[in-house]
């Protein structure tokens, strides 16, 4: 038997379902393109979410991301031409999409250590602009995405958890023991819209972020608002924005541990200057996050702002994986930073509308990459508002609505 039950697994498909159509802004039509990736240790949540999009009348593009074996030969034997290579077929799909689930559950975390990071920035690179397609077609309302993680036993290994505690993680997480998942997750986006609507109506200038590790500052930036609770990741319990990235300054560290691109790093610590970071050390992995923010300019900028409320979020381990830990509850909630590319759904005007230049000069970063980086110690957030007054926007693990 697998680590959840038949009837967990339809919950957990419907939450996929709940999530694809919620970060939506015009509803599906009959036909419309979806592509549905996952990994082949997630095919019984994943034939579940294939028959419920063509129960739909969605027209399913459906395959399995590559094994790690597939994975580390790629990037082990392929030369710079194959590693550059972006397909018509990859382009011309993109073009034609109106929406993506994917379904994270790695057989291994570590397939691709050793492997040059450049190998991999490449590749990062080469396939910006299927990226930007998505950015693009998501900002007129034709496609939306969604995102979850599979238990797995390497997973739970290197959350240093049983596989049985790991899944039941998940399944608290996302509400899978409840009536009604989907149910649940609309309440949740419902009662989060409140906290969005107090924070983007404060009028914020700066915000100041204070730990025992650190004190962090970014400019939220013009036309700039808090997003989160969209549907785009199952589970998601975060509030968000995209500061720009030139008003960045002092320290930030992330306490929890990630793995990436094969690598595990721990105790991220960067320390910013006139929006870019000037410093760069790791307890572990010191040399693979240089690497990687040495991508191009805006992989050492950052993207993303971002706080948790622990009334939300029941998430108390650290699992492993990105899309768990950025949502993680706990005693003390959590801020995380992604250095690399922006969201520019957080513009208060039409997203559709940025060109380039406009978005450069309103300071959303650019980069191939999205790295986000975790600290879940207790902490104070303070804004300062464009009047000069103070608040007190988070404390204690959550906001103080």
């Amino acid at each position: 038997m697998g680590v959840f039950t038949k009837t967990q697994l339809e919950k957990y498909a419907d939450a996929l379902v709940w999530g694809l159509t919620t970060a939506r802004k015009q509803p599906f039509k009959k036909y419309d393109n979806v592509l549905l990736r996952c990994d082949l240790e997630a095919r019984e949540l994943g034939e579940i979410v294939y028959r419920k999009l063509v129960q739909r009348k969605l027209n399913v593009i459906f395959n399995f991301l590559p094994s790690p074996a597939i994975e580390r030969g790629f990037y082990e034997f392929s030369d710079d031409k194959q590693r550059a290579l972006l397909g018509s077929w990859d382009t011309e799909l993109y073009k034609n999409l109106n929406g993506y689930v994917y379904i994270n559950a790695p057989a291994s975390l570590t397939n691709l250590k050793g492997i040059d990071t450049r190998r991999q920035s490449q590749v990062a690179i080469a396939r910006k602009p299927l990226f930007r397609i998505r950015d693009e077609r998501e900002e007129k309302g034709k496609f939306s995405w969604t995102l979850c993680t599979y238990p797995t036993a390497e997973l739970a290994k290197q959350a240093k958890l049983p596989i049985k505690e790991y899944a039941a993680q998940i399944a608290k997480a996302c509400y899978l023991n409840e009536p009604s998942p989907a149910k649940k997750w609309g309440q949740i986006y419902k009662d989060t819209v409140a906290i969005k609507k107090w924070i983007n109506g404060l009028g914020i200038d700066s915000i100041r972020t204070e730990s025992a590790s650190m004190d962090f500052e970014v400019k939220l930036g013009e036309k700039r608002k808090f997003l989160g609770v969209s549907g785009h990741n199952i589970p998601s319990f975060e509030i968000f924005t995209s500061p720009d990235w030139r008003g960045t300054k002092g320290v930030y560290y992330a306490n929890l541990p990630t793995f990436r691109g094969g690598n595990y790093i721990e105790k991220i610590k960067l320390e910013f200057k006139d929006g870019r970071a000037v410093k760069v050390s790791a307890a572990k992995g010191e040399d693979y996050v240089k690497k990687i923010m040495a991508t191009d300019k805006g992989a050492s900028q950052i993207g993303e702002y971002s706080l948790t409320d622990k009334r939300f979020s029941k998430i108390d381990r650290f699992m492993a994986d990105i899309l768990f830990d950025e949502n993680h509850g706990g005693k003390h909630g959590n801020c995380h930073v992604a250095i690399g590319n922006a969201y520019t759904d957080t513009y208060t005007g039409n997203p559709a509308k940025l060109t380039g230049p406009v978005k450069a000069g309103l300071g959303y970063n650019d980069s191939a990459v999205h790295w986000d980086m975790i600290n879940t110690e207790d902490k104070k957030v303070t804004a300062t508002l464009k009047s000069g007054k103070k608040i007190t926007l988070y404390e204690g693990g959550q906001f103080k609505y």
